[in-house]
């Protein structure tokens, strides 16, 4: 029988040809995968090179923020200085405008006004009343100063082995320094009046933050998102509170040393003790600096009639500072902003350092203030 041939296991060509398609399919198949691997690649790409320029603008815009800061630093002092004595003087307003003056309640405009002529009508009597005989006696003082020294220089050369001292030479000295000390007065002038323009800048400032404050606020208060809005509010009226109470605790301690000055000194028969003891309550404003200044000054003005005058301001300010930092300090101002000793002490540091006399003012609060936001925001509960 002949053999019959398979059509298919014989001729190749008619084997190659219908794979064909498929070899053309399965060599496409690579650049497919290629192009679709590409794609997710690309986006990874732009995505870094978008999150790198955001991350360089961001870095410029910071950078370009604490340059502008640097150089407004003390503008930037005077804004936030007057901001914050407006937040604390805010109850205050508040409660003369809850005053009923024939049936009516004064606006916040007028209740501002009211505070400001009783700070000013007080600080005015009492310069009116202790200035005169300070100034009538310094001015007499100085007039005589150049005879007193020779007289003061005959007394001391009665002193056994003074002229070994070279008393000749100290009078000299102290004339000098009374000429030198005249000169920086003058000199001085233009910067006390700078100070004294700073003072009243913050003044306005703390003026108009209190009429205004709250359109400040809202706007403040409209650049976070809605859900956290309500929640930073809350935080800042807490805050609010604590620095309120801050300046009632301040106060407290102010009059404390005031009265408790004036009445010593008024024993002691120390010239001026009125107008001492009122300075010594007002510069413990001025944390630690302010009654140092102001019983160096009293004891300085004793020491003018009697050394036992002197002896016994020292003696003192030493009692009352132990029983102020002792029992007042700690019971007062915990009490009113709920801050620890250690707390107060770094921040009084702190605001010294960065800022001098004006950041020592702010210190407490500024601590306040931050311990609320720690405590809302850091503190795991």
């Amino acid at each position: 029988m002949p053999r019959i041939r398979h059509p298919t296991c014989c001729n190749p060509r008619s084997e190659s040809l219908p794979e064909a398609p498929e070899t053309l399919s399965r060599a496409a198949e690579p650049d497919a995968s290629m192009s679709v691997a590409a794609a997710p690649l690309s986006a990874v790409a732009a995505e870094r090179r978008a999150s790198t320029r955001s991350n360089i603008l961001f870095a410029v815009v910071v950078f370009l923020f604490l340059t502008v800061a640097y150089k407004l630093a003390k503008e930037l002092e005077i804004l936030y200085v007057s901001a914050l004595f407006a937040v604390v003087l805010m109850p205050m307003v508040n409660r003369i405008t809850t005053l009923r003056i024939r049936r009516r309640s004064p606006s916040r405009a007028v209740a501002i006004l009211i505070m400001l002529i009783a700070v000013l009508g007080a600080l005015s009597l009492f310069f009116l009343v202790g200035l005169p005989p300070v100034v009538r006696d310094l001015q007499g003082f100085a007039h005589e100063l150049p005879q007193r020294i020779p007289a003061a220089v005959a007394r001391l050369r009665k002193v056994p082995l003074a002229d070994q001292i070279g008393l000749d030479q100290i009078a000299a000295k102290a004339e000098n320094v009374a000429g030198a000390v005249g000169a920086y007065v003058v000199n001085a002038i233009p910067l006390w009046l700078s100070h004294i323009f700073d003072i009243l800048t913050a003044l306005f400032l703390c003026i108009y933050f209190m009429l205004e404050g709250e359109h400040v606020y809202e706007f403040f208060l409209s650049l976070f998102p809605t859900g956290e809005r309500n929640r930073l509010d809350n935080t800042l009226r807490k805050a609010e509170l604590k620095m309120s109470k801050w300046l009632f605790g301040q106060g407290l301690l102010m009059l404390t040393l005031g009265v408790t000055s004036t009445i010593v000194f008024g024993v002691l028969h120390v010239r001026y003790f009125f107008l001492l003891g009122v300075l010594m309550g007002l510069f413990n404003l001025i944390p630690i600096a302010g009654g140092v200044i102001t019983v160096l000054l009293a004891a300085t003005v004793a020491a003018f009639d009697s050394w036992t005058r002197m002896a016994g301001v020292f003696l003192f300010y030493a009692i009352y500072v132990n029983l102020e930092n002792a029992v007042l300090t700690p019971r007062i101002m915990k009490s009113s902003v709920d801050l620890m000793g250690i707390t107060v002490l770094i921040a009084l540091l702190l605001g010294t350092a960065l800022a001098g006399i004006v950041g020592a003012l702010v210190a407490v609060p500024t601590a306040a203030l931050i311990a609320v936001l720690l405590d809302e925001y850091a503190v795991q509960k």
